[in-house]
């Protein structure tokens, strides 16, 4: 049975499930956070200690403005009426990613971060304004400018999860098959899962059924 310290989930379909079931995209955005919050308690359950969303990638700047702003609105909303449950059930929450939002929200970020940063149940990484290939360019500037020899264990500790151990499972939901330019260097050795449901209609028997199958997985490492 493998053993599974850490699951970062690409949570796709939002929009697309709000076009289908309600006519509006951010009706989906709005429902996929009632699957955010089942998967917590799930990843509780499982005794695993980090889970990694993937909520808004530098991409996502591309998308139009209002729903953006319900995106953030909805964070915001999120976050002020459950930081305190969440700090309670000793959940740390750690944003990844460039802070570049409005003084409300960056306040309300750093807030939740500093009040549950001692938690240790389970430590939940956002993924916010967050693109992989910016990660990796910016660990090599600051390695360089350093004067750091180049070799991996240097750049790890340049990379906005430099504590945070690598994924073991990645999910993505929405039946794409693509990264999307997200953790491209902590997923090198993770085991990778399509799943065809859009988010919202994913629930915990799907989420157990995965790890299931993740944890009789062989895996080699490049070896036999």
């Amino acid at each position: 049975m493998n053993p599974l310290n850490h699951v970062a989930i690409i949570m796709d379909g939002n929009g697309r499930w709000g076009l289908k079931y309600k006519n509006s995209r951010n009706e989906g955005h709005k429902a996929g956070l009632n699957t955010v919050e089942k998967i917590i308690k799930e990843t509780i359950r499982q005794k695993i200690k980090y889970l990694t969303l993937y909520a808004f990638s530098t991409e996502n700047w591309n998308r139009p403005k209002n729903e953006i702003n319900f995106l953030f609105d909805l964070l915001e909303n999120f976050l002020s009426k459950k930081i305190e449950e969440l700090n309670k059930q000793n959940i740390k929450l750690n944003i990844v990613g460039v802070k570049k939002f409005s003084t409300k929200l960056n306040k309300l970020l750093n807030h939740s971060e500093k009040k549950t940063s001692k938690n240790t149940r389970l430590q939940i990484n956002l993924a916010l304004n967050y693109g992989s290939k910016f990660e990796i360019l910016d660990a090599f500037k600051k390695l360089s400018k350093n004067g750091d020899k180049i070799n991996e264990k240097n750049l790890t500790r340049y990379l906005q999860t430099k504590n945070i151990p690598d994924p073991e499972l990645l999910i993505r939901t929405g039946d794409k098959k693509r990264l999307s330019n997200f953790l491209l260097w902590q997923l090198a050795y993770a085991e990778i899962f399509f799943e065809k449901k859009l988010w919202p209609d994913f629930d915990e028997k799907d989420y157990i059924k995965i790890i299931k199958k993740y944890k009789k997985i062989k895996r080699n490492f490049g070896n036999i």
